[in-house]
């Protein structure tokens, strides 16, 4: 078994992965920002089925500062570089974002080849591979890299595919004996734990909750997060991950109207508030003009797109749930808990 660090506990992504390590034995660390969410951690993972106990440690630390990573990583086997910053609203300067993304993952390779580690596993993104190409491409796999310069490529985006590629430029300049591999999700739904989630749990509740007078034409991936985590621990361990980017998607792109008739369909009263209609693209464009969140997100508006991820099931054995069964366990998540 070995001593893992995982950044981010406290996320959607990173407490699954905690959640799967301790499962299979390993000891785990953890990084937050503050030490008082400790509890909630906790309480999560108890929420998951299990009790850490004295094999979860935690330690303060942050992107933006040296202070606490190099104690982090002492004495750990492999690190799970699952935090990034994600602002609450679209950042007036692109850098509030580049920046910590950027310098937070070149701080956590730092402190992993100084303490000896055998391999850093990368939480990337589909959006530092499927953006800036217009309607010129609607396949993607892990060969392709986002175009910073593309009018769809936003300051979240530009943020994952610099962060990214400056951990491959850092491994081969300075890497040492370190190695890296880079886990690329699409949106990522699943059971939440509590109150902290991922955007695309957002969309989902959105959509149970009647919110929406109607879809969007946006079309996007999906993937469970137990998969996600699973994933990053399958390239963690295995020889044939080594210097490899994984896409991690559940089958082909949907449209959003697919998952509001998946919530229709299968969760009966629950589900009736989801729209059963698709929103003409002019619509969508002036209701953007009032909110900089949707405004983001226009350039997609009809794009269709896709992604494999036959590279993890062919080096990793790696088998994802079907994005239905996601968008299911994701809505009764949030009924169960009250969310």
């Amino acid at each position: 078994m070995a001593t893992v660090l995982v950044t981010g506990g406290s996320g959607f992504i990173g407490s699954y992965c905690i959640l799967q390590l301790l499962q299979q034995g390993h000891e785990v660390r953890t990084t937050v920002r503050n030490l008082s969410r400790e509890p909630e951690v906790r309480e999560m993972l108890k929420t998951g089925g299990v009790d850490a106990g004295a094999r979860l440690s935690f330690f303060a630390a942050d992107l933006s500062a040296d202070a606490g990573w190099a104690e982090a990583a002492a004495g750990c086997d492999y690190v799970l570089h699952v935090a990034s910053p994600i602002p609450p609203g679209v950042p007036k300067d692109e850098n509030e974002l580049i920046v910590p993304a950027r310098e937070g993952a070149l701080r956590v390779l730092r402190a992993a080849r100084d303490a000896g580690v055998k391999r850093v596993v990368l939480t990337s993104s589909f959006a530092a591979i499927g953006y800036g190409y217009g309607r010129s491409k609607t396949s993607f796999d892990e060969t392709d890299w986002t175009k910073l310069e593309g009018d769809d490529v936003s300051a979240y985006t530009k943020s994952k595919a610099i962060a990214e590629r400056a951990a491959w430029d850092f491994l081969a300049r300075e890497g040492g004996s370190l190695e890296l591999a880079t886990v690329n999700p699409v949106g990522v739904l699943g059971p939440v734990l509590g109150p902290d989630y991922s955007a695309s749990i957002l969309l989902v509740k959105r959509l149970l909750d009647g919110a929406m007078p109607g879809t969007p034409k946006f079309c996007f991936g999906l993937v469970d997060v137990r998969d996600v985590a699973d994933l990053h621990i399958r390239a963690m361990t295995d020889p044939a991950a080594k210097g490899e980017r994984f896409i991690a998607t559940g089958g082909d792109f949907v449209m959003m109207h697919d998952i509001a008739l998946v919530l229709r369909k299968r969760l009966g009263e629950a589900g009736r508030k989801a729209p059963a209609r698709q929103l003409p693209n002019w619509l969508v464009r002036l209701v953007a003009l009032r909110m900089p969140e949707l405004k983001v997100l226009t350039p997609e508006l009809g794009k269709v797109k896709n992604a494999t991820s036959a590279k993890a099931k062919r080096l990793l054995g790696w088998s994802p749930r079907t994005p239905e069964e996601s968008i299911v366990d994701t809505a009764e998540s949030l009924l169960r808990l009250g969310l």
